[in-house]
């Protein structure tokens, strides 16, 4: 009988989460945090990020609530399990931050994030241009004789697959909004 080969790291197909917590494995995480919407509160966050070292991969922040005056700061950030609990409890501690929320580990979610696309070319360029655009369901939004610009949005992942298409095909310019997440159900 052969010994089973089961990797470090949880899986959707199991009801175990056979994560080490003391692992040194960088992970990851979508945090969606809810704030006042006052003057200095971003600021605030983006410097516990920064005095401390911590990257941001992605940060979206608008207001959700206007009678309330509140905002939600969508952060996609990397780190270990250890350093992303550690930046959940200072983000919590500061006082106009109302809630915390680690959608990467707290249940199911939904990530989109919206991506321009400016492609220069002429020709068979131009025509296959539009071919994998129409595959990956991304929108012509401008059109000259010379270029396109695209619309697309999905996962940062689908975004980066398009880019990776169009580079070859004369990708002369790209703007991304970053990451958007809400958790999934009720």
């Amino acid at each position: 009988m052969s010994a089973l080969k089961i990797e470090k790291g949880a899986s959707s197909h199991s009801a175990y989460d056979l994560r080490d917590p003391n692992a040194q494995v960088i992970e990851s995480h979508t945090l969606a945090v809810l704030v006042d919407n006052e003057a200095g509160v971003l600021a605030r966050v983006i410097g516990l990020f920064s005095g401390r070292g911590f990257n941001i991969d992605s940060l979206t922040v608008a207001e959700v609530d206007h009678l309330g005056h509140r905002s939600r700061i969508t952060i996609v950030t990397r780190g270990t399990p250890a350093v992303i609990e550690q930046i959940k409890a200072q983000l919590g501690r500061i006082i106009p931050v109302h809630e915390v929320h680690d959608l990467t580990v707290e249940g199911p979610s939904v990530e989109r994030e919206l991506g321009l696309f400016k492609v220069s070319g002429k020709g068979d360029k131009r025509v296959e241009a539009l071919r994998i655009a129409e595959i990956f369901r991304a929108n012509v939004v401008d059109s000259t004789l010379e270029s396109f610009v695209f619309e697309m949005t999905g996962t940062p992942e689908k975004l980066d697959a398009f880019a990776d298409l169009m580079r070859p095909l004369g990708l002369s310019d790209l703007a991304r909004t970053g990451v958007a997440a809400l958790a999934r159900g009720a």
